[in-house]
């Protein structure tokens, strides 16, 4: 069962998965669950993950852990739909001092925090990660 929230939903899947140390998961696919897994990876936050088109198509999501550690300490979700939250190119908060991401929606797609500030660019801030 998903909710009305999808980007939610797969925050709060990865958020479980890490705390009892399962090395994947699946989620419903969406463009926005993949972009996000992209910029996970890409962040070192996920080892790998991947379109499982079989049936309904799924996002398998491949947790990654420095010994029994995972590397995903805390997410916290934003913008949701009952309060949309968002920010212009000099105001994308840092997550704890640099040590974590934001990530957000812009006119030239989903981007951290860091690449956002980067191509001066705002949107919805849809999560942080650390």
């Amino acid at each position: 069962m998903t909710s009305n929230d999808p980007i939610a939903d797969l925050l709060t899947r990865l958020r479980n998965s890490t705390r009892v140390r399962k090395a994947e998961l699946l989620v419903p696919y969406s463009r926005m669950k993949a972009d996000i897994s992209a910029i996970l990876k890409k962040e070192g936050y996920i080892t790998d993950f991947e379109v499982k088109s079989e049936g309904k198509p799924q996002l398998r999501i491949v947790n990654k852990f420095a010994g029994k550690t995972p590397a995903i300490t805390g997410l916290k979700r934003v913008s949701r739909p009952g309060l949309r939250r968002y920010v212009g190119a000099e105001d994308i908060p840092r997550v704890l001092g640099g040590m974590g991401i934001s990530i957000i929606s812009t006119p030239r797609g989903v981007l951290s925090g860091r690449e956002a500030r980067r191509q001066k660019v705002g949107g919805e801030l849809l999560a942080y990660v650390w």
